[in-house]
């Protein structure tokens, strides 16, 4: 078994060797990483890469900075969202491919850079913009949308117990001023978190907000959905989720060939399943890889190939 080190503190890869065994590289093969954050799978990644090549996707600037570290005949950026992966590949001549890599969430870089506004451990902007370009922030979400809609996405997204309090809390908050800062956030909303809890409720609202920033769980689906077509048959799929609304929907993809309902059946009752699972339950973290990387404990990775 190979072994790989860790990555630089920009970011800190989780389950490298996981993912990279998953993947199953081979020197000429052709592999897409569509979450570059801070290179650190794509750096692995490309190590075994003689006449192949790898294509890595990202809409940060942050990252694309990042890339230019990687500069080599066989590597290619694409800062795009990966929900146009089959359009970018096409127009790059880059079909089909081996194996793609998804590493879902917010890179170790995003987190810790209090400007982005990801984290709960220091004050900044209300951001949370995976492309600083975008239109609308978590400011904008937080002060803009309308009570029922702020229920529905704590609801939803957050899975936030007092949702419907929440919003209402929150309005009633933001009457005559605008909450522009995480400190802020955390004022408007301290009489519903509940005490002795406030890391996970904060981590709840939090990911509310930025899946609905970045439109995330539509973005995931649309970049699945486009995963046969971009794949050879017997090609890779690795993917790594990191809380149970994305995890559920890879692993009803991955089994159903769709998110929502049962798989579709031919004429003879057989399911129609583009891909052949690898992984009967997800890969988790070794307890050695969480104590260094408290990142690791939520992650879960599940694998396919296709049919």
């Amino acid at each position: 078994m190979m072994s790989y080190p860790n990555d630089t503190a920009y970011h800190r890869p989780v389950m490298l060797r996981e993912c990279l065994e998953a993947l199953d590289l081979r020197p000429e093969g052709r592999y897409v990483d569509v979450t570059f954050g801070g290179g650190g799978h794509s750096a692995r990644m490309l190590e075994p890469l003689t006449t192949g090549h790898l294509y890595s996707f990202d809409q940060d600037a942050d990252a694309e900075a990042e890339a230019t570290r990687l500069a080599r005949p066989q590597f290619t950026f694409i800062r795009a969202n990966f929900r146009d992966l089959y359009a970018e590949l096409a127009k790059l001549g880059a079909l089909p491919i081996d194996g793609l890599l998804a590493d879902l969430g917010v890179s170790s870089h995003q987190f810790d850079t209090a400007t982005r506004g990801f984290s709960t451990r220091f004050d900044g902007p209300l951001d949370m913009r995976m492309d600083p370009a975008a239109d609308q922030s978590a400011a904008d979400v937080v002060n803009d949308y309308s009570e029922a809609e702020l229920h529905r996405i704590f609801g939803m997204y957050g899975e936030v117990t007092n949702a419907r309090t929440l919003a209402t809390t929150l309005v009633a908050a933001r009457r005559g001023r605008t909450i522009a800062t995480i400190d802020e956030l955390k004022k408007a909303i301290a009489p519903c978190t509940p005490r002795g809890k406030e890391n996970k409720y904060l981590a709840q609202v939090f990911q509310a907000l930025r899946i609905e920033v970045n439109d995330e769980l539509q973005a995931l689906q649309e970049m699945l959905m486009q995963t046969a077509q971009v794949l050879r048959p017997g090609g890779r799929l690795v993917v790594m989720s990191y809380h149970s609304l994305e995890d559920r929907l890879v692993k009803n993809f991955l089994a159903k060939g769709k998110f929502f309902g049962e798989a579709e059946k031919d004429l003879f009752g057989r399911t129609n399943q583009p891909f052949r699972v690898l992984t009967r339950k997800p890969i988790e973290a070794s307890a050695d890889e969480i104590a260094e990387n408290s990142r690791a404990r939520s992650a879960k990775l599940r694998v396919a190939s296709l049919n």
